[in-house]
């Protein structure tokens, strides 16, 4: 998604600015080209040195520095530039830009360039509560600029408030997310479902599975790299929420059904990659129950099912965790629920499914074409099903009353 992308990733004088390095390995494993302009304040805190050493390019800290391919050099990382991202942004930097100053390579960079610029604010909460940072701030919101807000945390004079500079997951996100405009999925609506339901037994005790959600996520994040718009609805997982995606938290099946309902009336897609439990306790206990006999016995019934009951017309895609008859049992599963393709996904394998970050699974259509794909990255396997998903846009949706 960021091979031959160029990221300009401006770096200011803050204590954050270690940060930045972060970043800058994480965009170069992704093998985007990342070329770093650092402020002469920015040097005292991170070395020019690490982030050559990272991203292997040239860093750039001064107006007239010479590189060789480049002209004259803040013009020409203006021109190249795919996205610019200001990680730490300080007060100074962030006063610089709304008043439109461009007294060194970092804001001449900004004013030259026509690329989205994302800004990272981190400082002290006083200075970052102050209404002329504030100001500041709308005037960048108002040009365009992308302000991912500073979170509340320990700060480098040690009080608690907010300034700290947003995860570096987050960030990369939101770089991931404004690369992708363009995308192939621009313009579409993106309903995923991932995670586990769980189904309370009595306050402390649920009914679940193993799900990791980490699936379901892979699928949200990778459409939202492609362009869409992406509403995740996820039961509980450990994963932190990805950025650019709106999420709803669930936790029940029904919750799971309600939440899936209210979000696809301007879906353009369902993937429902959530592991919903397929039995829920006919009723949940109102207070503990205690270890009293020797044994137990729970009534269930069924849950929702949710791919059945939703009405609307947009393309449905399902998962089908099969430890049996994979092939069979995900066809059986695509007819009945009527889908456009389903994930059938062989959970005997140890390093595919449940709590692990790959899978080997199989896209079924509903014309009945099945291919095997090998083992990959649950990413990867999300940019698969949504290659899939890119093609069945230009064949019409399935419309369920």
């Amino acid at each position: 998604m960021l091979t031959q992308k160029t990221i300009v990733l401006g770096i200011t004088g803050g204590i954050a600015a270690y940060k930045a390095a972060d970043i800058a390995s994480r965009l170069t494993r992704a093998e985007a080209r990342v070329e770093v302009v650092m402020t002469r304040s920015a040097t005292e805190f991170i070395t020019p040195l690490t982030l050559r050493t990272i991203t292997g390019r040239p860093v750039v800290t001064e107006i007239f520095a010479p590189i060789p391919e480049f002209n004259i050099t803040h013009i020409a990382l203006a021109e190249v530039a795919d996205v610019v991202a200001i990680v730490p942004a300080t007060a100074n930097i962030i006063a610089r830009l709304a008043a439109g100053i461009s007294d060194d390579v970092l804001t001449c960079v900004v004013l030259a360039t026509r690329a989205p610029v994302i800004v990272a604010p981190s400082m002290n909460v006083n200075m970052f509560e102050n209404s002329v940072t504030q100001d500041n701030l709308n005037k960048l919101k108002a040009r365009g600029f992308i302000v991912v807000d500073p979170r509340y945390g320990r700060l480098a004079s040690g009080k608690m408030g907010v300034g700290r500079l947003a995860g570096v997951d987050e960030i990369v996100g939101i770089i991931k997310q404004v690369l992708g405009r363009g995308g192939d999925l621009a313009g579409k609506c993106i309903v995923v479902t991932s995670g586990g339901t769980q189904e309370p037994v009595d306050p402390v005790r649920h009914l679940g599975n193993r799900s990791s959600g980490k699936m379901g996520y892979a699928v949200a994040e990778a459409a939202r790299d492609r362009g869409a718009k992406v509403k995740l609805v996820t039961a509980p997982t450990s994963l932190p929420e990805p950025a650019g995606i709106e999420v709803v938290h669930v936790r029940t099946a029904v919750q799971m059904r309600d939440a899936v309902a209210e979000a696809v009336p301007e879906a353009d897609a369902l993937i429902m990659a959530a592991a919903v439990a397929d039995y829920q306790p006919k009723s949940a206990a109102a207070n503990k129950i205690k270890k009293e006999t020797s044994t137990l016995t729970l009534e269930l019934v069924r849950t929702p099912d949710i791919l059945a009951e939703v009405k609307g017309s947009f393309l449905r895609i399902g998962f089908a965790a099969e430890s049996q008859d994979l092939v069979e049992n995900a066809r059986k599963k695509l007819e009945g629920k009527r889908l456009d393709l389903i994930v059938a996904n062989d959970i005997t394998d140890k390093d595919s499914g449940f709590g692990v970050d790959t899978n080997k699974v199989t896209l079924i259509d509903k014309q009945g074409n099945a291919e095997a794909l090998p083992l990959l990255a649950k990413r990867e396997v999300a940019d698969r099903i949504l290659d899939k998903v890119v093609g069945l846009f230009g064949k019409g949706r399935t419309v369920v009353n």
